[in-house]
């Protein structure tokens, strides 16, 4: 019995949270000057929720394809958009970060990647949270997001051969508390040190055994025993998790991702944003190996310009 509850409850909170990857734009403030950081599509269609669940389940089973991408809209209804053959032209916010940018080309870059197609470029660009020398890698990421976690193993294959002047760094999405939930939980483990040997654990966690680690109901207590739970079943002492859980350390990494989403404008994941100049993501790059070919040529030109 419990166990069809906590299945029901599964399925709940990914109903509820799994607000596919994206969000209604937030309010304007100190943020760089782009409309959007995922390319959407004039010919977006509505799906139920049910719907929504499948796809997720599909893409865990396989691959994201990279002509879509699903998103919340504000009477918390879904809609999976489709980019397919148009890579991001007919969007019209992506159509005005073009043409904004148009003057100030980067001409370095490798002829195979179009600003306004395969990245954008922030205006003005954002200060970075590096050393001289270092070239930053924002990952603005979500736990629940299927295409997150499909993307995962390509930036954890990057990372083995990334050039050592690049700082890469991931930034949970909280665009709601369920989500923030599970940035507490990246952070507690960052905190710990152990974010590196959980982080895949949490992705196939929720992705592979339909278990969110948030409590459907929406009780923090109850989310905390879950999670304490999980991190202690993958290795991590249970009062180590709960004394830093509420730490004023993870409190100011919270408080610190808030100010970059904001900064940033984050509408959906994954998106990265390169020296806090450019965005790009898998539907502007076309592929999950091309974007992250991408991000290296982006970084290595910032880098040769220091």
């Amino acid at each position: 019995m419990r166990s069809a509850l906590r299945r029901g409850g599964v399925l709940l909170c990914l109903l509820g949270t799994l607000a596919a990857c994206g969000k209604h734009a937030p309010s304007s403030g100190e943020a760089a000057s782009t409309e959007t950081t995922t390319p959407a599509s004039v010919a977006a269609t509505t799906t139920t929720r049910a719907d929504t669940v499948a796809q997720q389940k599909s893409v865990a089973q396989n691959s994201v394809e990279p002509s879509t991408i699903t998103r919340l809209n504000e009477d918390g209804s879904e809609t999976v958009e489709d980019t397919t053959g148009d890579n991001g032209k007919n969007n019209p916010l992506l159509a005005a970060v073009a043409s904004t940018a148009a003057a100030a080309t980067v001409v370095d870059a490798p002829a195979i990647w179009q600003e306004g197609i395969n990245y954008t470029r922030l205006v003005p660009a954002q200060p970075t949270a590096v050393p001289a020398g270092q070239v930053e890698v924002l990952e603005f990421f979500w736990y629940g997001c299927p295409h997150c976690y499909a993307l995962d193993p390509s930036v954890e294959a990057w990372l083995k051969t990334k050039p050592a002047y690049i700082t890469f760094t991931r930034v949970p999405i909280m665009w709601n508390e369920p989500d923030r939930a599970l940035a507490r939980l990246y952070y507690t483990l960052k905190d710990l040190g152990k974010i590196d040997a959980v982080h895949t654990a949490i992705f196939r966690e929720i992705h592979e055994k339909n278990d969110p680690l948030v409590d459907a109901g929406g009780n923090d207590a109850a989310t905390e025993r879950l999670q304490t739970a999980f991190v202690e079943s993958n290795g991590v002492p249970a009062a180590a998790f709960r004394d830093a859980y509420r730490s004023v350390a993870v409190e100011s990494d919270l408080q610190n991702a808030d100010q970059l989403i904001e900064r940033y404008r984050i509408t959906g994941v994954p998106t990265f944003v390169i020296n806090g100049k450019f965005v790009s993501d898998p539907i502007m790059a076309q592929s999950q190996e091309r974007l992250m070919a991408l991000v290296g040529d982006l970084a290595a030109l910032e880098h040769g310009k220091h």
